[in-house]
Parts: C-alpha cells; sequence; structure tokens
C-alpha cells in the first residue's frame, strides 16, 4: 500500500502492505483471535511487572468480549468502515491495544499509530499479538492489523489520512487539532478525544465510618484509577476536594492506607521519584501559599 519509508518509520506488527478488509461486528473470528490473546497475555510472566498489561488481557478475555457482544447486538446489517488510523496518547502505554481490539471489534482494518517513547507495555503486547497472529486460522485478521512507531512524520501521517474511512484521534487538543490539518476522504469520520481533566470529592464523614473491607475497596479503586497510568489518564483525579466536619482526621487515614497499597503494588523508578519531587519543588517556588507539605513516602506527599 505504501512506498518503501524512510528508517523512521518502525512497523511493530504487521508490514506497509495492510489491506482494508472489513467484516461485520464482533465476527467469530475476531472475538476467537481475542480469547487467545487474553490467555497468551494472561500466561506471560512478563506482565508480572506491569499490571496495565495484565488489566489489559483480563479485560479481553472470552468472557467480557461476549458481554460487549451481547449489548452490541442489534437486527440491523452492520459491516466494518473500512480503514482505521489510531493516533493514541503518549501518556498511556496500554490505550493503543484497547483502541485496536474495538477497531476489530467493529469489523475494521486498524493502522494504530504508537508512541514515540519506548515502553515495555506495547513491546509485550506487540510480541504477544505477534505470536497470536502466527495462527494459520487468523490469517484474515493479519492482514487487519498494523502497528507503527514514528515522531513527527507530516507526510507519512498525511499518506495514512487520504486513504483512511475513519480516524480515532487520542492525543488531545494540539494533535486534534494537528491532525485536521491533513485531508481525509470526503465519507471519511472523525472521533476525537480532547483534552479533558478529572477531580475527586471525598466525604470525610464516610471515610471514617466505612469498615475495613470497604475502605480496600476504595483504595485499591482510587489506585486503579491513579497510580496504573501514573495520573496521565483523563481519568485520573488532578485535585482532590475533602468535605465533611472531619477532613484532617479522615485525610490522615486514607493517605496513610493508601501508602501502603501503594507501596505493595506501585513499582517507583529511581528517576520518577527525582522527577516527581522536582515537580514539587517547582510547585512550592510557584505557589507562594505553599508552606508545607504532608510525607507518607516517597509514593505519597
Amino acid at each position: 500500500m505504501f512506498k518503501k519509508q524512510k528508517k523512521e518509520i518502525k512497523y511493530l506488527v504487521g508490514d506497509a502492505s495492510i489491506s482494508t478488509k472489513f467484516l461485520k461486528p464482533f465476527h467469530e473470528i475476531i472475538c476467537d483471535f481475542l480469547s487467545k490473546f487474553s490467555e497468551e497475555i494472561l500466561n506471560d510472566r512478563r506482565t508480572k511487572k506491569f499490571p496495565d498489561v495484565k488489566t489489559l488481557g483480563f479485560w479481553c478475555r472470552k468472557k467480557n468480549i461476549l458481554n460487549l457482544k451481547k449489548k452490541f447486538s442489534s437486527k440491523e446489517l452492520r459491516l466494518g468502515l473500512g480503514l482505521i488510523f489510531h493516533v493514541t496518547p503518549s501518556n498511556v502505554p496500554t490505550n493503543f491495544a484497547y483502541s485496536l481490539i474495538f477497531g476489530l471489534l467493529t469489523g475494521n482494518s486498524n493502522i494504530v499509530k504508537v508512541p514515540s517513547k519506548n515502553f515495555p507495555q506495547i513491546d509485550i503486547i506487540c510480541a504477544v499479538l505477534k505470536k497470536v497472529l502466527k495462527f494459520k486460522k487468523y490469517t484474515i485478521i493479519k492482514k487487519m492489523i498494523t502497528i507503527i512507531k514514528y515522531s513527527k512524520n507530516d507526510e507519512f501521517s498525511k499518506k495514512i489520512s487520504s486513504i483512511s474511512d475513519a480516524r480515532l484521534i487520542w492525543g488531545g487538543d494540539e494533535t486534534i487539532n494537528k491532525f485536521k490539518e491533513f485531508r481525509t476522504p470526503e465519507r471519511s469520520k472523525d472521533i476525537t478525544f480532547s483534552d479533558r481533566y478529572s477531580f475527586s470529592i471525598i466525604n470525610s464523614e464516610n471515610i471514617l465510618k466505612i469498615n475495613n473491607f470497604e475502605l480496600n475497596l476504595l483504595l485499591n479503586r482510587f489506585y486503579n484509577d491513579t497510580f496504573l497510568v501514573d495520573q496521565n489518564a483523563c481519568s485520573s483525579p488532578r485535585l482532590i476536594v475533602w468535605t465533611g466536619k472531619k477532613i484532617n482526621q479522615a485525610k490522615l487515614k486514607f493517605w496513610k492506607r493508601l501508602n501502603e497499597v501503594v507501596s505493595k503494588k506501585y513499582d517507583l523508578p529511581e528517576v520518577a521519584a527525582i522527577d516527581k519531587f522536582s515537580h514539587l519543588c517547582k510547585d512550592a517556588i510557584k505557589n507562594k501559599n505553599f508552606k508545607k507539605f504532608k510525607t507518607f513516602s516517597s509514593y505519597i506527599y
């Protein structure tokens, strides 16, 4: 499909000869492929260090895919659009896989641009994809997946955009505006994910009232929203708003117990710890009202 590109275009899965095949949504072979992919991910020893990859494998297991299929079921005759160009965000390493999976489930061929930054999670997922695609029965799917990595190559982005039946642009406002400069076919569709932020509101009385089981459940959910993606997802809270009359007491209990959870589950590299402390110092310099902070460990302060 494309002429031989310069070295900066790296094909992680597939090659330049991707075809624009399309199937009906939730086609049996696609569901079977994802079930096998889930098995391989969950059995891969490398995922022990990366809970976000483990979560991906659990999410696309057969039971969940069939549940999604049931919700999607319709009496209408449906087919995929054709070729989907996925421009995935640079801050969540597993996002590209979810985007690809939805592209496959809706019956489309997919070109997926992953972050130019190196993430071990991307390498693991792509290695498992290539392993499963070697099975002969998945030959048709092999022609529906191309995963590429490149940086600052507008010419290549233009070429892909010019033949895409749809684009999923995840990178926020700046990326959306950049890709809108590239011409697409007249009937092509764009699905964009603009900048957005989340915050959490916590009632202090409830924190002090709930039992250990309920608190552990809350803390683990907070951990999943925040630490699995290093507070980079749009669903990760950037601000915590405390309400009620016993705020100081509740905050101490919440952060102390969360620190225990994080210490057991989270791997904080030395470079990340330094970056985190540097960011704190910058905030202290910029904010005149910043007088003191509470430290629980290098994980939380």
